[in-house]
């Protein structure tokens, strides 16, 4: 693998990545053109709402670069959102365990619960050969229906007002989740640049057979990954039941199309083995961006989609020509 590929495949003018530059073209016409655009809280509600799935996005980034995909993110945001809402529920009303111990029990049993899916999603793959694909579409679906027998379709609402801060408070001016997002975001880049482990992901992706020769612990990799991106998931979905202070089993609905679309968008190969986590930040705040200004142009939510999907389609061939045209 070469270094240009793992850094960012696609460079465009004075070395800025091709989908930087797109960014930057929408940001100035939807400034000029969507009222509101570039104030301060309007910026501010962008970084909000990329915030929880641009954490699932990070992890799967490193999946997709892995060689793998995991189909199930949406259903485990509202898995572990509902999870975290009964658990404590249950805790605390029925157990007589205090609110201060019973939702922090809650949260950590929810984000163990989502990275043992996870891994049982890697052995499948390791032991037994079972495609990813396969694996989290039936994890879709399980932990979907899982999260609508806790709930019995009706949300669940224990949460006590504080634990609203981590899905909808403010820090120094700045919504937490930003917060939130901008650390993940730095802790997964330096694991992907910085670390033995980051660079055995670019291996297992990029060449299978040479990664292994090389001593490289392809399963583990493989199992690792999985989890990883299963935590951020169930992470991801507690924000969210912070923020509307309920575990819902319509939360994060459909999410893993936007979580991929920005993956691929950043530029990383769904073939495995190229991409960055700098490149999927910007895939994230793209769509993100899109979405507001399209919004605050009052465009019909019928246009919305198509014009949506176009983009995306647009960006992912823009990505592709330049590594096409190497042959």
């Amino acid at each position: 693998m070469m270094a240009a590929e793992r850094e960012g495949r696609f460079r465009g003018v004075g070395g800025l990545p091709v989908m930087e530059i797109v960014l930057i073209v929408l940001a100035a016409i939807l400034a000029a053109r969507a009222p509101g655009f570039l104030t301060r809280d309007n910026l501010l509600n962008v970084l909000r709402s990329v915030s929880m799935q641009g954490i699932v996005a990070f992890g799967m980034t490193m999946v997709i670069i892995a060689g793998e995909i995991d189909l199930s993110v949406g259903s485990a945001v509202a898995f572990a959102g509902c999870l975290c809402a009964w658990l404590t529920g249950y805790l605390n009303a029925t157990a007589h365990v205090p609110m201060s111990a019973a939702l922090p029990i809650a949260v950590v049993t929810s984000v163990a619960a989502g990275a043992a899916v996870g891994a049982v999603t890697g052995f499948l793959r390791v032991r037994y050969r079972v495609p990813t694909f396969i694996a989290t579409l039936a994890w879709l679906t399980i932990l979907k229906g899982g999260a609508e027998l806790i709930t019995n379709g009706f949300p669940l609402t224990p949460f006590p007002d504080w634990f609203n801060v981590l899905g909808g408070g403010y820090l120094l001016g700045v919504p937490v989740p930003a917060l939130v997002f901008a650390a993940v975001f730095v802790a997964m880049h330096v694991v992907m640049t910085r670390t033995v482990f980051g660079r055995a992901i670019y291996a297992v992706g990029g060449n299978l057979e040479a990664a292994r020769l090389s001593g490289v612990r392809v399963d583990w990799v493989r199992i690792r990954v999985l989890a990883l991106v299963g935590a951020l998931a169930a992470f991801s979905g507690i924000m969210q039941a912070s923020q509307i202070m309920s575990g819902s089993a319509t939360t994060g609905q459909g999410s893993e199309l936007d979580v991929i679309s920005a993956v691929i968008i950043g530029g990383t190969s769904l073939l495995g083995g190229a991409g960055t986590i700098r490149g999927t930040l910007v895939g994230i705040i793209f769509l993100g961006v899109l979405v507001n200004g399209m919004t605050l142009m009052n465009t019909s939510e019928y246009w919305q989609h198509v014009v949506r999907g176009a983009l995306i389609l647009t960006a992912v061939l823009i990505n592709l020509a330049p590594s096409k045209g190497r042959g």
